[in-house]
């Protein structure tokens, strides 16, 4: 006959074997796993977390093999698993901002939203993504400062990711004179034109038009994309449209309007007796 130390010994055995047969199989998924985000990406975050979220698996075997031995010896696991509630239940309200940090780390990093040197937009903050840790998403704005912004607050934002853009928009509005003739306004028109054209990092689908009529100026609108949606390209192209432009109205004789007013007065011929 089976004594109860035998059983609890046996019990012991049964778990200690299903445990390595499981931690077996959890580190052949690890390697696989890792060993395919390193082809995709070899600076991925997630080869930081995946060790993580498997050795917490590894956690909660061991532990659910730790109560099938206690229950197998006549313990009583309700009264051990409700002091583990009470416990739990204090460290998780402790703790609370640590796991939303933690799952919206892997929220972030499941779906994709940005990678290390992605310029991002994140609740009004924006810069190139430095780092992803567990806690926190390290952005580095555009005056060079380092900011910390808390995974669970980027789970729940609006997230903006430039990088990601194939085109930017580059849309440009010159006024110019009212005294300005008709020939000179389409051939304000004609020069944007073949700035665009002759432009390389410009798309030819753009528009051009005379958008509205100011307070002191005729305004002629450019619209088109740049083939890239770098910030810094953006910005370059930019301005050599903008002085290729210039330079070109200048040459052509199509002068640029400025803020001004004309004001006429009447004269008052009435006559006033007293």
């Amino acid at each position: 006959m089976v004594t109860k130390l035998q059983a609890g010994l046996i019990a012991t055995g049964i778990n200690i074997v299903a445990i390595v047969i499981f931690f077996k199989i959890i580190d052949a998924i690890n390697k696989k796993v890792m060993e395919k985000i390193k082809n995709q990406e070899s600076n991925s975050p997630l080869l930081r977390f995946i060790p993580i979220l498997m050795k917490f698996i590894k956690v909660i075997i061991v532990f659910i093999a730790i109560t099938g031995i206690f229950q197998s010896q006549g313990y009583s696991m309700s009264s051990i698993l409700a002091g583990f509630g009470i416990g739990g239940l204090t460290v998780g309200m402790a703790g609370n901002d640590t796991i939303a940090n933690v799952f919206g780390s892997l929220t972030i990093l499941s779906d994709h939203v940005y990678r290390i040197g992605d310029y991002v937009k994140i609740n009004g903050i924006e810069g190139y993504v430095e780092d992803v840790s567990i806690r926190s998403t390290k952005v580095r704005d555009l005056d060079n400062f380092l900011i910390n912004i808390p995974n669970n607050i980027v789970a729940n934002a609006i997230v903006t990711n430039v990088s990601q853009a194939k085109k930017r928009l580059l849309k440009i509005t010159f006024g110019v004179t009212y005294s300005t003739g008709n020939d000179a306004i389409q051939k304000a028109k004609d020069i944007l034109k073949d700035i665009a054209t002759e432009h390389k990092e410009i798309f030819n689908d753009f528009t051009i038009a005379v958008h509205d009529i100011g307070e002191s100026s005729i305004n002629v609108r450019f619209m088109g994309y740049i083939k890239s949606g770098s910030y810094y390209k953006f910005l370059r192209v930019r301005g050599e449209f903008l002085q290729l432009a210039i330079a070109a109205y200048r040459n052509a004789g199509i002068d640029f309007a400025f803020p001004s007013r004309s004001i006429y007065i009447e004269s008052d011929n009435t006559k006033i007796e007293n």
